[in-house]
């Protein structure tokens, strides 16, 4: 399939799904393809045809991007290796999850979870560990009859039941031993960034003197249509910056996407003296940041 029919595909199952969507960022390097919220959840999603071509470099700033919003970052893709992604089925690229079209209509439209997770060595699942310890008190079995029809240790089981994980064989066996479900599913907007993803982000400080002199927060992106994320307490500012040839192009679709993520938008023009807007977008000299004394400040011009 296409890029441009997968992401076609990707955005009317959003819709269907009630979210708004974002315009599609097409500029180039991108490290997420679109935008997506409804009521409290937002996701920051990267739609390809093959899920391993998806680097370490575009996850952290997914991961950057998805912490600093709120958002749970998603990839959306068709094969991984030389296998399709199975339906119900979510796979692992950089701690970031990744899922089939078919599997992510399931989960936001019909309301079906994924069960299954894919790891070097086979197909796991997640054990509801106290479900099963109920189980095998209620029929009576003791740790090490259970271990014996499953063909496994007596230290096996008690890890089960602390909730360790297993094959999708063995949870078969288990659902087949007791008729019950013991498997718990994936929650896809749950994300907890992964350890050692996170970008060291000192350096991006220097980028924007004047933010720093303000107090506001800067987190340097390097695939995003905007370069920075700048944090004011609870406010976030899709910041860009350059000249004003390169700023037009950027200006809207950054608008457009603060719309949907909530939050503000700016483009810093270095050979521009005014302020306009382009859409929801504030287009400013340099210059304008001189004068501000603090983030409150900048909070205050943007909403003008």
């Amino acid at each position: 399939m296409s890029q441009e029919r997968l992401l076609d595909m990707v955005i009317s199952v959003m819709l269907t799904a009630g979210y708004d969507v974002s315009e599609r960022c097409s500029l180039r390097p991108r490290s997420f393809d679109l935008i997506a919220g409804k009521d409290e959840v937002l996701l920051v999603i990267k739609v390809v045809s093959h899920i391993d071509s998806v680097s370490e470099e575009i996850s952290r700033d997914m991961d950057a991007i998805a912490r600093h919003l709120g958002a749970s970052p998603l990839i959306i893709g068709e094969r991984a290796r030389d296998a399709d992604l199975e339906r119900g089925t979510v796979y692992l690229r950089y701690g970031i999850y990744a899922i089939s079209p078919a599997t992510l209509y399931d989960y936001l439209v019909e309301g079906v979870p994924p069960l299954i997770y894919a790891h070097p060595g086979g197909l796991y699942v997640n054990l509801n560990g106290d479900v099963l310890k109920g189980l095998r008190e209620r029929h009576q079995l003791s740790l090490g009859d259970l271990a014996r029809h499953l063909g496994v240790s007596r230290r096996t089981i008690s890890k089960y039941e602390d909730g360790m994980s297993t094959s999708l064989e063995i949870a078969i066996h288990l659902e087949e031993i007791f008729d019950e479900a013991v498997v718990e599913s994936i929650d896809l907007l749950s994300y907890t960034s992964p350890t050692g993803v996170q970008r060291d982000e000192s350096a991006s400080q220097e980028i924007l003197p004047d933010f720093r002199r303000m107090g506001v927060e800067i987190y340097q992106m390097r695939r995003a249509p905007f370069q920075v994320l700048a944090m004011v307490e609870k406010e976030t500012i899709l910041t860009c910056y350059g000249t004003a040839q390169r700023m037009v192009k950027r200006a809207a679709l950054i608008g457009n996407i603060s719309q949907v993520a909530r939050t503000h938008a700016m483009c810093i023009v270095s050979d521009y003296k005014k302020k306009k807007r382009i859409g929801k977008t504030l287009v400013v000299g340099e210059e304008h940041l001189k004068g501000l004394e603090d983030g409150s400040d900048l909070i205050q011009m943007i909403n003008q």
